[in-house]
């Protein structure tokens, strides 16, 4: 079953702040879309050193919206790219695909 996006980790982190709450929602939806266009121009560019540090970021993110396996393949991911190795792209392009349609819904 594919993991969905969601708050919990960020509510647990919060404490029931919920300025903090949205200060934090406020930074990811401001941050992702910006991760994901730099992503899509230095993979797009075959500048893999680039684009592992662009995985690097989001896979971050991806824990904070508890997609723990989703975050198991951009560690994987990352060190791929680090070799040259840009096969999980596609997978990697869904996850940002539906992290970015959660975010703009929120």
């Amino acid at each position: 079953m594919e993991q969905q996006p969601n708050l919990n980790y960020i509510k647990d982190l919060s404490g029931d702040d919920s300025a903090f709450e949205e200060k934090f929602i406020s930074v990811l939806k401001e941050e992702i879309p910006l991760e994901k266009e730099e992503y899509i121009r230095c993979i797009t560019a075959v500048n893999y050193k680039d684009t592992a540090s662009i995985v690097h970021k989001l896979k971050h993110k991806l824990n904070i919206l508890s997609l723990t396996e989703d975050y198991k393949l951009a560690v994987i991911y990352e060190e791929d790219l680090k070799k040259g190795d840009s096969s999980l792209n596609d997978k990697f392009l869904i996850i940002l695909n539906k992290i970015d349609v959660y975010i703009k819904n929120l």
